[in-house]
């Protein structure tokens, strides 16, 4: 019987490629193991039929931000614990192939509100990271609240504009009924607990609140505990 040796070096031995190569092709999910991706070049193979897959390439993985749909009642550290391919959305149209790295490495960005649920953002990119902190307060936020009471025209104004919280006065922000029990919220960088602050202020009781919209990027359709890739041609 053979010896067990890497997955990188039998790759070496069946395509001719360098040690740099083989991993960055099986890390990129381009190399089956008996008609399996494997994407750990460390894996031991013995006997097992090796394949570079067609259209190969060895370039390093670009990295990626996932939006995630936090489900009600969980906290988003909580559910970052469930991504997985498993939870992918299926009608993600990013065009990413998911891969295992895709979920090392990743970091919250903008904060939600506490007791939120909805889109929060998870990435491995820098550049997307810094946006995220340096302009947050230049992106308009969209969160739908589901309250119980009912709004005079006064105190929908009120709720657009005209409100202190801690002391502070309250930028102009867009409120408006989505139905007869939610509220919609577009507003930019909301301090924390200010939303449960606003409509308690007019005398709604707050049920829940989902985030579905940061800047540009929408939540989209993605079902709760499911993730999906932001796209290339989507910016914050």
């Amino acid at each position: 019987m053979t010896d067990p040796i890497r997955l990188s070096k039998r790759l070496i031995e069946v395509i001719g490629c360098s040690r740099r190569e083989a991993e960055l092709y099986i890390e990129g999910g381009w190399v089956t193991v008996d008609g399996v991706v494997v994407e750990e070049p460390q894996c031991k193979v013995t006997e097992q039929r090796v394949e570079l897959l067609p259209h190969a390439v060895a370039t390093p993985s670009e990295p990626v931000t996932l939006l995630l749909h936090v489900p009600a009642g969980h906290y988003p550290d909580r559910a970052i614990e469930s991504i997985s391919p498993a939870s992918h959305w299926q009608e993600d149209s990013s065009g990413i192939r998911p891969l295992k790295n895709h979920f090392a490495r990743l970091t919250s960005c903008a904060p939600l509100q506490v007791g939120a649920d909805g889109l929060h953002v998870l990435t491995q990119d820098w550049r997307i990271e810094r946006k995220l902190k340096d302009d947050l307060s230049k992106l308009e936020q969209e969160y739908v609240v589901e309250v119980v009471g009912t709004l005079s025209p006064s105190q929908l104004q009120r709720l657009n504009h005209g409100l202190t919280f801690n002391g502070v006065a309250l930028p102009p922000c867009k409120v408006s009924w989505q139905n007869e029990t939610r509220l919609r919220f577009a507003l930019k960088n909301p301090l924390p607990g200010q939303l449960v602050f606003m409509c308690n202020s007019v005398d709604l009781k707050v049920l829940g609140m989902k985030r579905i919209r940061i800047g540009g990027v929408p939540m989209a359709k993605v079902q709760p505990g499911q993730w999906r890739y932001l796209a290339s041609k989507e910016r914050f």
